[in-house]
């Protein structure tokens, strides 16, 4: 009896140690190595619009259709009002995103607002179920004058997703389906971060290298335009483009 005790403590043992060798194996197994990726081109050069599309566009290693942006560090003061950065501008090719649009319009702006491609549209009703459920499913918010005083009773709601809408990037508006339908076609609004950089999605890797250089010349016309009157020095001190996962290329702007 005791010597069949002992064998069968032995054989449980083995077969824990077993699973423990078998374990570690498959765990070494998940273990890969990454290779560092090397990329020829010279990244103390600024190179053409045109350059640097073609670079991004043969660095793209991704087996999606990576995004494309194009980022500023610009010579402003973040801490003074006047120097903020804000605008909205329409790419003429678009971002190749969908993006979902919520319409709080009056009643009469409903049916409009809906046939321009808003995804949700409402007024006091749309706004009282946010302010209940707290659920903004939703990238853009468009906003009739009329109801943004309503709109203050989800405004901390909005307001911390970067919801809000605005003048400044022409989301508030009397006329919402006109905004709408722009913001379907590619407009976008973009504004600068607490450390003077400004980034802005400009198309996807799988857009025309032409489609895709218009749509930076157009941000970065954007840019110059909105150049706040207090600036001083150099305002656009740098300018990159990249796509998902993919290297910096400085541009001339």
């Amino acid at each position: 009896m005791t010597q069949r005790y002992h064998h069968e403590k032995h054989m449980a043992k083995k077969e824990v140690v077993e699973k423990v060798v078998k374990s570690k194996k498959k765990a070494a197994k998940k273990v890969v190595t990454k290779k560092k990726v090397a990329y020829e081109y010279d990244k103390t050069k600024t190179y053409s619009i045109a350059e640097a599309v073609e670079l991004i566009k043969k660095f793209a290693k991704t087996k999606f259709d990576s995004s494309v942006e194009v980022h500023f560090r610009l010579g402003i003061d973040t801490k003074k009002g006047d120097q903020q950065i804000r605008a909205a501008i329409s790419l003429p090719h678009g971002t190749g995103k969908t993006v979902k649009i919520a319409a709080f319009v009056t009643p009469e702006h409903e049916k409009a607002a809906k046939d321009a491609g808003a995804d949700i549209v409402g007024g006091e009703d749309l706004i009282a179920e946010i302010k209940k459920t707290e659920k903004t499913d939703f990238q853009v918010a468009v906003a009739e004058p009329a109801l943004m005083k309503n709109l203050g009773q989800i405004a901390k709601v909005l307001g911390t997703r970067g919801l809000m809408p605005s003048p400044k990037n022409e989301t508030v508006t009397t006329d919402p389906a006109k905004t709408i339908a722009e913001l379907k076609k590619g407009k976008i609004s973009f504004k600068n971060d607490d450390t003077a950089n400004v980034h802005v999605a400009v198309g996807k890797i799988s857009f025309e290298a032409k489609k895709l250089a218009e749509n930076i010349e157009t941000v970065i016309a954007a840019i110059k335009k909105v150049k706040p009157s207090g600036s001083k020095g150099t305002y656009i001190k740098n300018a990159a483009i990249c796509s998902t996962m993919g290297p910096g290329i400085k541009i001339q702007a």
